[in-house]
């Protein structure tokens, strides 16, 4: 009678099915599928306020703007723009944008700032004194008035002057908010001319995010300070 044997796997083998069974769990574990890891499978864009941009300011935007001649100023006052609002915590959005801006901001426990350095990208000017920088609406609130938003709902309004989620906001040094006061590019640029790029990528933006309508001579100056760009 036929006795069958038995023959035992080589050491040698037993190694091959060792690795190749490590090869595949160490294979998997690394694996990373692409399509669900967010930004993946796009470019990402710049954001935030100040940073130039943010949301796409360029040229494109700038010619899908609606060019019309500038509104009345009829029925405006700064009262119907409610600024600044309750950010909470015990700050409202002037102190909200000074800690955003600033560099070791110091605040007491009710959110008075009592201290940092803050500098002033419009004229290049630095302080550590809160009390000489103002906070600029980069869209000033009557020029948006004159640009569609004499239209808008009161809460509309404060929306507006307190958006701290599009670039609306600065800070800004005294002289430099003063000087500019209402005006459009056409009439007003920043005196450093290195801020211009951004400044009108950041003005474009917000009017774009807003439907305000631009004035031919402010658009052509917008244009000439995206050429620094």
């Amino acid at each position: 009678m036929a006795h069958s044997r038995h023959v035992r796997p080589s050491t040698h083998g037993k190694a091959v099915l060792i690795a190749l069974a490590l090869a595949t769990v160490l294979t998997g574990a690394g694996s990373c599928d692409v399509s669900s890891t967010p930004g993946a499978a796009e470019g990402s864009a710049g954001t935030g306020a100040g940073t130039g941009g943010g949301g796409g300011g360029g040229t494109a935007s700038l010619d899908a703007l609606t060019v019309a001649a500038a509104g009345s100023m009829s029925g405006y006052t700064r009262e119907k723009f409610t600024h600044w609002i309750s950010q909470g915590n015990g700050c409202d959005t002037r102190d909200v944008v000074l800690k955003r801006d600033g560099k070791n901001v110091k605040a007491t426990a009710d959110c008075k700032i009592t201290g940092g350095s803050w500098h002033s990208p419009y004229d290049n000017k630095d302080t550590t004194d809160p009390q000489d920088m103002d906070i600029d609406h980069m869209v000033p609130l009557a020029a948006a008035w004159r640009s569609g938003a004499s239209k808008w709902t009161d809460a509309q309004r404060k929306d507006f002057a307190n958006d701290l989620t599009r670039p609306q906001l600065f800070a800004v040094s005294l002289q430099s908010n003063r000087s500019k006061g209402d005006q459009d590019p056409s009439t007003w640029k920043p005196p450093n001319k290195a801020f211009w790029c951004t400044y009108a990528q950041d003005w474009v933006t917000v009017k774009t995010y807003y439907k305000l309508t631009v004035s031919q001579a402010e658009k052509s100056s917008l244009a000439d300070m995206l050429a620094t760009c």
